[in-house]
């Protein structure tokens, strides 16, 4: 009887092994993860305020540069402007008068930003690929922030620098021609300013504050101080989003006072102190989005809500009219105005689906003309891709939580492996739309969980608030539960589910493997906190005026009743009861989740002699910017899922790809702990 047994389990195993490997053969080829991650052949375009130029992203060397040419020029034609060879440039603007493009870089992803400036219309010295690019701050250990870039003075930006206090930003005015600064408002911890707010005619009026208390105001300025207007407590919020054309009253997203969960659209008086109703969402689900305004007439162009997919409610009849043309030319396609000249006759419009990564085209409003310029990722077979869906299910208190589902393309949803992807943040949301990272692993035969779990924004206060003091506890359940519901569905194979994201995204991963052993057959951290206690304590100094929100909505690591809270969600106190394998993804610069929180918790599995892998880059923060530390972390990341969960992987890599993988991976026997920073 026992050799019939185990003849009935082996032929049960060649069977389930047989059907996995049928079900692979019928999904799309294998698509090489270059193609989903590597540098876009362009990106980023924008056009120059007068329309004769549009710049854009593209590789130089290997590393995203910025590039010019003249509008009427193809592509080919355009020359880079900058040449960093270090890090991609991520950001950049056009100066109000079109003289320079203006930029901001970090070192090694220390989120430390120096803003640098470059005429694009001079010509490179003799043996420079470039023309100068100026930093015009010039800083060590300083975060600078851009407030205001004044129509009225083109060679003019209102910029915050911290030098003076690494949590506080006191006002300057700068000239870009020069780099020279002029102090406009000191700030400090007893100001506690968080942001500077200027007109149509760019004249300072109004300030934010944040309060010991964690409350905020909006602080309307005056000569030698400040008068205070607005307020909200620490779990509600309300923010400036334009000046009114009359220049006197203010466009404001709110949610304060009890009557309201869903923020709504306000007109507000500072000198009356009242406030008017403007528009909350049509349909009553979400919260207000974007507010889109014409800079020509200083009025309202559209307001968006995302719910499952994002909706627009023009207020301009004229722009109403280019958005339904433009549906029909683009059809199954949504879209966005992306960039604009200064006369708003030229726009840049980027079109785009959940299969399609998009496409971007010039509009002429004169004309009606949409002509296209470029795709960011041509190769990507869009016929391959997989549709993304909008789910909802109930959690284990039942409350409802919006999803959204991958599945991958050509077999059947069932029995699937399932890589469940929980968001940053943790306050902010998934939505629909190409996700790469999806995509690539539905290729790779994996159903694909994007939560929106309780705490994410954008479905109202309450939904927010739900997850106070939740972490590892009910947000954690609305992650499981997701899995639960797939695997009732028939969908998705218990056996074979993983957890995998970044951030919080990455804490949550080591929640789901230590407070849910036996949901996740492994998990990938990638700049994961393990330790809350740890990870308050050593927060980026210029996050203080947010410190007391983080105690409010996590726990207070100064009182006994706030650390026992916060070690009880803490991973790393639960690090005996994981036993599904993991793999550590950090960047050694982070300065949000500190390079401490990753030793912590393979150290803590090392010395119970539990197989964990660890990857740190040491010229990487929070996230990966080089492509070749993301390639070399995405190939050990999909190796590693194929290995637990049965996927079919990409073998192959690059070989810079493949030496900088064995770089930055770290043997965890070398890991030593060193004692938390302080912050």
């Amino acid at each position: 009887m026992k050799t019939i047994k185990l003849i009935l389990i082996a032929m049960t195993l060649s069977i389930t092994g047989f059907q996995a490997s049928a079900q692979q053969n019928q999904l799309p080829p294998l698509i090489d993860r270059e193609l989903f991650f590597d540098n876009p052949e362009i990106a980023g375009g924008q056009l120059s305020p007068d329309g004769t130029f549009i710049s854009f992203i593209k590789p130089l060397n290997g590393v995203m540069n910025i590039w010019v040419k003249k509008l009427d020029e193809p592509f080919e034609a355009a020359r880079p402007v900058t040449a960093d060879a270090a890090r991609p440039v991520r950001s950049y603007f056009w100066s109000r008068d079109g003289k320079y493009i203006l930029y901001v870089q970090d070192k090694g992803g220390d989120e430390n930003f120096n803003i640098y400036a470059v005429n694009p219309s001079e010509k490179a010295a003799a043996g420079a690929e470039v023309p100068v690019n100026r930093d015009l701050t010039n800083l060590k250990g300083v975060r600078v922030q851009i407030f205001s870039v004044p129509k009225s003075d083109p060679d003019a930006m209102f910029i915050g620098l911290n030098d003076q206090d690494p949590a506080w930003h006191d006002l300057y005015k700068m000239k870009i021609s020069t780099g020279e600064r002029t102090l406009i408002r000191k700030n400090s911890p007893e100001d506690r300013i968080t942001g500077w707010i200027f007109d149509w005619d760019d004249k300072l009026r109004l300030a934010t504050r944040s309060n010991m208390d964690g409350s905020n105001e909006i602080l309307r300025v005056n000569e030698k101080g400040f008068t205070s207007v607005y307020s909200t407590s620490v779990f509600e919020e309300a923010y400036v989003v334009a000046f009114h054309k009359d220049n006197k009253r203010v466009y404001m997203v709110t949610n304060k006072g009890d009557e309201r969960n869903l923020s709504q659209l306000v007109l507000f008086d500072p000198s009356k102190m009242n406030e008017e109703f403007v528009e909350a969402d049509p349909q009553n689900k979400v919260d207000v989005g974007d507010v889109a305004f014409s800079e020509v007439s200083r009025e309202i162009i559209f307001t968006s809500y995302e719910d499952e997919r994002t909706n627009l409610y023009f207020k301009n009849t004229d722009y109403e009219q280019d958005y339904k043309m433009i549906r029909q030319e683009l059809p199954g396609l949504d879209f966005y105005f992306a960039r604009t000249t200064a006369d708003e006759r030229f726009w840049l419009i980027a079109a785009y689906s959940d299969i399609d990564p998009g496409t971007t085209y010039l509009y002429d409003r004169q004309t009606k003309k949409l002509t296209f310029q470029y795709k960011p990722r041509p190769t990507i077979p869009t016929k391959d891709m997989a549709p993304m869906e909008a789910i909802r299910y109930k959690s284990s208190d039942g409350l409802e939580i919006p999803a959204y589902l991958t599945l991958p393309k050509g077999v059947e949803a069932k029995n699937l492996p399932l890589v469940v992807m929980p968001h940053g943040g943790p306050w902010a949301r998934s939505g629909w739309g190409f996700n790469s990272y999806a995509q690539f692993l539905a290729n790779r035969g994996y159903a694909v969980l994007d939560p929106n779990f309780r705490s994410s924004t954008g479905y109202g206060k309450k939904f927010i608030n739900a997850g106070n003091k939740e972490w590892g506890s009910k947000m954690q359940d609305d992650i499981t539960w997701g899995v639960k519901h797939l695997v009732s569905q028939g969908i998705v194979d218990a056996k074979k589910v993983a957890i995998m994201g970044g951030s919080y995204g990455g804490y949550a991963t080591l929640a789901g493997l230590a407070f849910t052993p036996d949901v996740y057959a492994c998990g990938v951290s990638i700049v994961g906190p393990s330790n809350l206690i740890t990870l308050l304590n050593s927060i980026p100094p210029y996050w203080e005026s947010i410190r007391k929100v983080f105690y409010m909505r996590m726990g207070d690591p100064s009182t006994p009743e706030g650390k026992a809270e916060l070690e009880r969600m803490s991973p790393l106190f639960s690090a005996d009861k994981i036993k599904a394998p993991l793999l550590v993804v950090q960047g050694a610069n982070d300065p949000r989740v500190n390079q401490h929180e990753s030793d912590q918790i393979v150290v803590a599995l090392r010395d119970r002699g539990f197989a964990v892998e660890y990857i740190v880059a040491p010229d990487e923060g929070h996230g990966f910017a080089r492509p070749v530390n993301n390639m070399a972390m995405l190939a050990a990341a999909e190796k590693f899922l194929a290995r637990h969960l049965g996927g079919r992987y990409q073998e192959s890599m690059k070989p810079e790809v493949a030496t900088r993988l064995g770089e930055i991976t770290v043997d965890p026997k070398t890991v030593v702990l060193q004692a938390p920073e302080q912050k």
